[in-house]
Formats: C-alpha cells, structure tokens, sequence
C-alpha cells in the first residue's frame, strides 16, 4: 500500500495546486501544501487513483506506450487511507486526479466514489479538490461538483493547434471547454456546487505557443468561464515520448507567467496592459518583471503623487500592491505622507516604487541618494545566477 501511495503521489506532482516555487512538498512525499481561495494553505494528499492511462499526452510521463510500472487504487482503499492519514493529522485535505484507465467516465465514477466515501460514510466534511477528466459525462461532472470542494480540468494548451501538438485524443472545445462551461452552469443554479470553484493548468513551452497565447486565453477563462486561478508548469521533456527532444522550459518562464496572470486576476490590470510587457516575440522577459516593464511603457501615467493617487493608479506602481495601496489611502485620511521612512513602514518596496512615486516633500537629494543607479540597470542586475537553480518566491507577494 505505502509503495502504491508513493508511487501514485510522484506520478501526480504535474498536477499543481500552489504557487510557482513554493515548498508545496513535506517531508513525506505525499504531502503537498494546497492554495485555499481565502489565501490560505492546506496540507493535502496529492495522488492518482490510477497511473494506467489510455491517453498519448506526450508531455506526461503516464501516457499510454511507456515502459513504466502501472498500478491503481480501488476506491475504499484509497479512501481508508486518507482517512488514516487525517486521524493522525497528517492530511487536511485530498487533491484526488487520476490517469484515464478504461475510458473518462469510467475512471471519472471511481474517483467520485471515493469522495463518496469520505463524505458519506466517514463523515469527512474537509477540502478536496477533485480532478475532472477531459471527456468524462456531464452527469459524472454533476456529481463531483456536489462532492468536492474545488474542481479542476487542466486545459493545457491555449488553442486547438497548440494541444494538438500535445495530444492526438483530446479535443479543446468538446472535451475541455464544453465541460468548464457546464460546470460554470451548474455553479450559477447552486451556489453551493464547489464551493472553492474551478481551476485549470498549463503545460508551458511544449507546443511552441507563446505567453501572449496563454495569457489571451487566461482572461478568457476568467471572463467567460469564471475560473478561480491558472496554474502553470513548465514543460520537461518525458523520455520515449514524440516530445522528447524539446528542450525543458526555464522555470523563469513560468514564474514570470504567474506574475503577469496575478496582474490579471488581482491587480485587474487590462488584458492590453499586461501585453505590454511582451516582446517582439510574443514572450515574457526572463530578466525583468511584467510590472516594471508596463510601467516603464507608460511613462506619462507616473510620478503618481502618493497623497492624490487613486487606489488604482497606485495599484500600477512598481512595489506596491492592493494591501500596500490600502495602507497609503487609509493613513493619508489622517495625515499627508512626507517620507520614505513611512513608506516603508507600510510594507512598501521603495527601492521599486521610489522612480514612479512623488510626494511634496521629496528632495531631489533623497531621490539619488536612494537610487545610485537607474531602473534599467537594476532590473538587468537580477538575473546574476542561472534561471535553473533559483528558488523563486510566491508571486502572491504584494508588490
């Protein structure tokens, strides 16, 4: 059993439920830390019910051809053994995906089965987040959506051609969008259909999109699906798989991906705004933050004065974020903001913020002795390591 469960937990780790970089993992390599709407985390079993998939998704090391063990839970063990984890308090919370073993439904039925378990004879009331299988009945998504506390179909690619590259049996629009907008449905019929809402995933550099592409079609999901949250993973090549010749994604990459969806879906910065920072080539700077360079591309919205501002227009400064912004508009209620020094006792980067801020007792002297080097050359400095072996921070931070 515990062979299986490891087995099966490393086989889930491309399906991601926290933020870029973050130490998701436990000591025990079934355990992952779980992003909660609220902004929270939940210590979760991540695991397939089964590793045995029908599927030829080159970018996965479960898909159908490879020589690798395959091996399943049945419902009630799997069920048996989450609870077990959870009475000692090991687990909180179960992220339950799975390999497609028969056919989607099929597979689909067992894995709510499990839930049903949990919920109805163990009396289980805590998060999971269940994995819907691209394909599987909309009378099967009804069902889990009445279990689970967040669902997920993971979409991958950001159009047709591009998850055509990455999969000859699965079809963007019937297979993958058609069931996020029936689970949008049902959501707006009962409120309490999961709660926590959908999510999906992108598979990032495999099939030769660029960010633009992916970021077009994550506004599209947050407009017209009601997504919660886009998770990003960076390609790595599968051996003996049709894609194995591809170079792995920088992890920068995805990393930067979730810095401009986060100005998306939080800072709500217009689709137009965020494909400023694009380049020629459609992709994302390696080496500079989105948000630094919009700001840079709209000069004539900055130096904001900080005592003025709209909580908007601070929004669109470089080291301040929606806590920070709070903070400048409600001390300024009480008093005019004259320093630096109170500034940074709010929580705000000045060594960011300081070229796109003004406030009326600034001194020009301040401002060099602060700044002994300009913007451009600072964020070139950043890069100073290779991309692959950097730790990043979450891109929740409030920046």
């Amino acid at each position: 059993m515990l062979e299986r469960l490891n087995y099966l937990a490393s086989a889930a780790q491309f399906d991601l439920c926290g933020n870029c970089g973050s130490p998701s993992r436990s000591p025990m390599d079934f355990i992952y830390r779980a992003d909660l709407p609220n902004g929270g985390s939940v210590p979760v079993l991540k695991v397939l019910l089964t590793n045995v998939c029908v599927n030829d998704c080159a970018y996965c090391i479960n898909q159908v051809g490879r020589d690798i063990p395959r091996c399943s839970f049945q419902p009630e063990e799997l069920a048996r053994t989450f609870i077990d984890l959870h009475s000692k308090g090991i687990a909180q919370g179960l992220f339950l995906s799975s390999a497609i073993g028969t056919d989607a439904t099929r597979t689909q039925e067992s894995m709510i089965n499990v839930v049903e378990i949990l919920r109805h004879r163990y009396g289980f009331k805590g998060y999971i987040h269940l994995k819907i299988l691209p394909g599987a009945r909309f009378d099967s998504i009804e069902a889990a959506c009445k279990l689970a506390s967040r669902v997920s179909i993971n979409i991958e690619a950001p159009t047709a051609q591009h998850l055509s590259v990455l999969s000859s049996k699965k079809d963007l629009q019937h297979d993958i969008l058609d069931r996020m907008r029936f689970i949008k449905r049902l959501s707006a019929q009962d409120g309490g259909l999961a709660p926590s809402g959908q999510t999906t995933q992108f598979v990032v550099g495999a099939a030769g999109e660029k960010d633009i592409d992916i970021l077009s079609t994550t506004e599209y999901l947050y407009g017209e699906i009601g997504l919660r949250r886009t998770y990003f993973s960076a390609f790595q090549p599968v051996q003996d798989s049709r894609l194995e010749h591809i170079s792995p994604t920088p992890p920068m990459r995805e990393h930067r991906l979730y810095q401009a969806d986060w100005l998306l879906r939080v800072y709500r910065f217009s689709p137009q705004e965020v494909n400023l920072a694009a380049g020629k080539d459609g992709n994302l700077s390696l080496l500079k933050d989105p948000k630094i360079i919009i700001a840079q591309k709209q000069p004539w919205l900055f130096p904001v004065d900080v005592n003025t501002a709209r909580y908007e227009e601070l929004l669109r400064v470089p080291g301040i974020g929606p806590i920070s912004a709070k903070r400048i508009v409600q001390t300024r209620k009480v008093s005019s903001i004259s320093s630096l020094q109170q500034l940074k006792k709010m929580k705000i980067s000045t060594k960011w913020a300081l070229p796109f801020i003004w406030f009326k007792s600034m001194l020009r002297e301040e401002r060099q002795t602060q700044m002994p080097f300009d913007m451009d050359e600072r964020v070139d400095l950043v890069p100073a390591v290779s991309t692959e072996s950097l730790q990043f921070s979450s891109p929740t931070r409030d920046h």
